[in-house]
């Protein structure tokens, strides 16, 4: 398996005709912004390091760090949207910059890309989608959620988003078709077995996340659902 978050993953899961890639950004100690999910890197906080010294660690197949100019480069190869989660923290403020400087920093890259139209901005950290509402009101919005059974469509108005990205084990045929009926999108996390998809494409979702892009879709094709 490729490591997470690095350009040669980002590559394979376009080469196999993914929809779109996710990917989780923080932010260095000089303000640049890299392509990571966990804070720290070898038990470092991204946030106090330099894009020089994250960028010096080797992930394993000579893969590093990438920034998040360098995967918002991948766009012409293919049509595929980039869904982005901004890692902010509220409880460990230390780890990411405040949200409205984290919001811009995020869309800067974006326009300098020209991919206003290629993105969905996700967060758990509802602060977040409201900087970026009010910096890009455009931009399409996903509340990522993993909590106690609620609502989607209350979850969608408490983070002002139009869509729900909700892990895998929360959603149900009956919060889907109650958020359609809003007008709301649902996207599903991290599912990676036939089981789960099974049960997620019975419950209409609108994407599934998937560290198994390749299989997804060829499951996909064996029920004629994708070309």
């Amino acid at each position: 398996m490729l490591p997470e978050n690095t350009l040669p993953a980002f590559e394979y899961a376009i080469s196999v005709g993914v929809d779109a890639i996710e990917l989780d950004v923080a932010v260095s100690r000089d303000d640049a912004l890299v392509v990571r999910h966990d804070p720290k890197l070898k038990r470092r906080a991204l946030r106090g390091l330099t894009l020089a010294e994250i960028q010096s660690y080797d992930l394993g197949d000579a893969a590093r760090v990438p920034t998040l100019d360098q995967v918002l480069s991948l766009a012409p190869l293919g049509r595929f949207l980039f869904n982005i989660e901004i890692k902010s923290y509220p409880d460990r403020p230390a780890l990411s910059p405040p949200p409205e400087p984290f919001a811009d920093l995020v869309f800067q890259a974006i326009r300098r890309h020209r991919l206003e139209r290629r993105v969905i901005v996700e967060s758990f950290d509802f602060r977040v989608l409201a900087a970026m509402r009010r910096i890009a009101p455009d931009v399409r919005l996903a509340a990522l959620y993993m909590g106690r059974p609620k609502s989607f469509v209350a979850i969608a108005h408490q983070a002002g988003a139009a869509t729900v990205a909700a892990h895998h084990a929360l959603v149900t045929s009956r919060k889907v078709r109650a958020a359609h009926a809003a007008g709301l999108e649902v996207i599903a996390w991290t599912a990676n077995s036939r089981p789960e998809w099974k049960r997620l494409i019975a419950a209409q979702v609108d994407a599934v996340i998937t560290d198994r892009p390749g299989a997804l879709i060829a499951y996909l094709r064996e029920r004629g659902l994708r070309q």
